[in-house]
């Protein structure tokens, strides 16, 4: 094998988070321009835009990588995310410059669901940045306290403060003066709150698979480029 070919196993499996982390983010501002209602018993109607949950998945997987690979890691996947997010804003104004087919009977609903998109990216890149930079803060500043322990409450904790710091600014900034945003950013911090407190064992989870695929994976990496050199 040659070394210049050679890539580690461990960035190979960040890879597929990062992957996931982005895919994550890139369609929950997508789901977004559909805004959903849920009858609850005790809260009445819950109206919460349709990306909450695939947006709440990102903290997931960002405090995996935390945990895993460290803070320049989750930074770094942060920052990706934000560049996708650009990117796609981007195309998204490329392709409404572009003068539509004449047969196409389309473009009204396509443009609404376009349009909104748009003010949705932009909004959730602002909201973005400042909670997932803050999420990745608190997330470590709470291991360092800890001496490492208690992953659940700095899981916790940070997601659901950085949560509260992305709805509030990202339900303002992409839905004021079209939605009634106090009942989305409610709604949506109940969908945020619950996928928070009920993901804990699937950081966990994710956090020893991982740890126990690098521990493996270094071993056979070692092994394979000591190979190499001989």
């Amino acid at each position: 094998m040659n070394n210049q070919n050679y890539i580690s196993s461990s960035h190979k499996i960040y890879d597929y988070f990062l992957a996931a982390f982005v895919g994550s983010l890139v369609i929950s501002q997508v789901l977004a321009a559909k805004i959903a209602a849920i009858p609850l018993p005790v809260f009445g109607l819950l109206i919460f835009p349709a990306g909450a949950v695939a947006y709440a998945a990102t903290f997931v997987i960002t405090d995996i990588i935390s945990e895993t690979w460290g803070k320049a890691a989750a930074q770094r996947a942060v920052w990706a995310g934000f560049f996708v997010n650009i990117l796609v804003l981007l195309l998204i104004l490329i392709a409404r410059l572009l003068p539509a087919a004449p047969f196409w009977d389309g473009e009204a609903g396509w443009t609404k669901v376009v349009g909104s998109t748009a003010r949705i990216t932009i909004a959730s890149l602002i909201a973005y940045l400042i909670s997932q930079t803050n999420d990745i803060w608190l997330f470590h500043l709470i291991r360092r306290r800890t001496g490492g322990r208690f992953l659940w409450l700095r899981n916790n904790i940070a997601t659901i403060i950085s949560q509260l710091l992305d709805t509030a600014i990202f339900i303002t900034l992409a839905f004021y003066g079209t939605m009634p945003i106090i009942n989305m950013i409610i709604g949506m911090l109940i969908i945020k709150w619950t996928i928070a407190l009920l993901d804990t064992p699937v950081v966990y989870l994710g956090v020893y698979l991982c740890k126990k695929y690098r521990r493996n994976e270094y071993i056979q990496d070692y092994n394979n480029l000591q190979s190499n050199q001989e």
